[in-house]
């Protein structure tokens, strides 16, 4: 069984840079895709960025694309969600969230979640 820990959420200015971390521990991300959700009016959660594992694609949301960054170290069952000009609407608390198969943008579709991280921008 996997489990999805969290870490390198806190509080930035506005304009400021963050980086999430998300490391697996039970087994290794192999054939696992893996996304980071954060809350969004409407709706429970909002896919904001995912890393697909067999085409090696990427997902992002149109409101962090060309600002957030989401990366994947094998070696380390580690992914990180880059996070630069920060917003305060980019206030959220980010969820680590693994599926098996090709990026999914429901968290329905997700089954394993880590425990969350808060991130602050400040304004």
């Amino acid at each position: 069984q996997v489990q999805l820990i969290e870490s390198g959420g806190g509080l930035v200015q506005t304009g400021g840079s963050m980086r999430l971390s998300c490391t697996a521990s039970g087994r290794t991300f192999d054939s696992l895709t893996l996304a980071w959700f954060r809350p969004a009016p409407g709706t429970e959660r909002e896919v904001v960025a995912a890393s697909g594992w067999f085409r090696d694609d990427s997902y992002y949301a149109n409101s962090v694309k060309g600002r957030f960054t989401i990366s994947r170290d094998k070696a380390q069952n580690t992914v990180y969600l880059e996070m630069n000009s920060l917003k305060p609407v980019d206030t959220a608390v980010y969820y680590c969230a693994a599926t098996r198969g090709g990026i999914k943008n429901f968290p329905n579709d997700y089954t394993i979640w880590g425990q969350g991280t808060q991130v602050t921008v400040s304004s």
